[in-house]
């Protein structure tokens, strides 16, 4: 485990369920809600709206909120305010590994029995945040992951339907690169959003067996790991990315991976759901990105071991605190409620998770979204979620020094296992 998840945890923000008894919304209580729509935007923007409906619904309740980006969040200050004795109340969680390691340290709430009206109209989605069959969370958001591409820049290089295979996908890229086009934005600056090109390589080039044995036993001995490295030492070979896109950050402004997208400077982008409502935000012309902007799925590698059809995919949800106060949960439970999810759906910023809010999708390249996760055979949860926090900085640096020239697939692997025994 990280230094951030050995002690146990301090929960805060108020008294025990048990305490507080039939005392719900009687006393003044302030929630503190962490979350990463960072970005000003429809994200941002809708939250905190939720948080003031939701204050006007229950006036003792105060909601006090901190929008953090989602590296910071995830890997500095989520973990180091966990370890403290003042945790924010409700904030991001992500589910799979990483939340298992927080339930074993002791920082989140049960909220199993609150919860199970929330779970059963969520569906299996809502597992993700469930630990040994108790629930420690919920989601709001959940998709798969797929390149975000310009359809005009396409049909300028007579690229004349996306890439269904890696052949493909090379072949697009040497016909932008002939006018003079970026092939593929990338934001190895973040770290993640390079890793998930590996996380893509493993997809396709291991079994869904191997996958899942891998999350569970954190068994890293399958070629086809060294396999992933291969393919994306190869990949990064025929120079798809643009200049200096080892510093480049992910989703910041214009000048970033998404914003070259947003701004027709680039091609694609392999990024998840949420990028619909980042790409806004950073577009300086967003009726021109509507227009230009579609969504394909991952390509298959032919003859490879994963299944073509499987897709890797996850989504953001929110848990409180051990000892956060009852309001918490009753916040919780309001975030997945059908008018919530509804509006959510509406801003375009990413796909809902509860049954018939995703009547409120609109956008077009979210609908593709929508389609290609009902047909996936299988989804896989991000790694570095999957294989929990340890295992996941660890592969996740690993993979960046192959994009940055000082790596090896051998050494990713190496990473892992040697993360998966500390």
């Amino acid at each position: 485990m990280t230094t951030a998840l050995v002690a146990a945890g301090c929960g805060g923000g108020g008294e025990d369920d048990a305490d507080k008894g039939g005392e719900l919304y009687k006393d003044p209580v302030t929630l503190t809600w962490w979350h990463n729509a960072s970005q000003d935007g429809p994200g941002k923007t809708y939250w905190e709206k939720v948080a003031k409906d939701f204050s006007t619904a229950h006036p003792t309740v105060t909601i006090e909120i901190e929008a953090i980006e989602t590296n910071q969040l995830q890997r500095t200050r989520l973990p180091a305010a966990l370890l403290s004795n003042d945790p924010p109340d409700i904030f991001q969680a992500w589910g799979g590994g990483e939340m298992r390691e927080q339930v074993e340290a002791g920082y989140l709430k049960d909220v199993t029995d609150q919860t199970k009206s929330e779970v059963a109209d969520i569906g299996s989605a809502a597992e993700i945040w469930q630990v040994d069959g108790k629930q420690y969370g919920l989601p709001f958001r959940m998709g798969i992951e797929g390149i975000w591409y310009n359809k005009d820049m396409f049909a300028q290089a007579g690229i004349s339907a996306p890439p269904a295979t890696f052949d493909e996908l090379n072949d697009a890229v040497a016909k932008l690169k002939a006018i003079n086009v970026i092939p593929i934005a990338l934001g190895a600056g973040d770290k993640w959003p390079a890793a998930h090109w590996w996380y893509n390589f493993a997809l396709r080039d291991c079994s869904v067996e191997t996958l899942k044995k891998a999350s569970t036993e954190q068994k890293f001995d399958d070629p086809c790991f060294v396999k992933a490295g291969q393919d994306l030492k190869a990949f990064i070979a025929t120079k798809p990315f643009q200049d200096n896109f080892i510093a480049t950050p992910g989703q910041n402004d214009p000048t970033s991976a998404n914003g070259l997208l947003a701004n027709g400077k680039a091609a694609m982008e392999l990024m998840g759901d949420w990028n619909r409502g980042t790409l806004d935000t950073v577009a300086t012309d967003k009726a021109k990105l509507a227009k230009f902007l579609g969504w394909f799925p991952v390509p298959a590698i032919a003859g490879s071991a994963g299944d073509p059809k499987a897709a890797l995919g996850g989504g953001d949800g929110f848990s409180c605190a051990k000892n956060a106060p009852p309001e918490c949960v009753e916040f919780l439970k309001y975030l997945v409620s059908d008018e919530v999810q509804k509006g959510y759906a509406a801003t375009g910023t990413g796909l809902p998770v509860v049954k018939g809010a995703a009547d409120g999708v609109t956008d077009p390249a979210l609908k593709s979204i929508l389609t290609a996760t009902s047909e996936a055979t299988y989804v896989q949860l991000w790694l570095d979620t999957a294989f929990g926090s340890t295992v996941g900085s660890a592969m996740n640096d690993a993979i960046v020094a192959i994009f940055a020239g000082n790596g090896t697939p051998e050494k990713v692997v190496d990473a892992m296992k040697a993360a998966a025994s500390k």
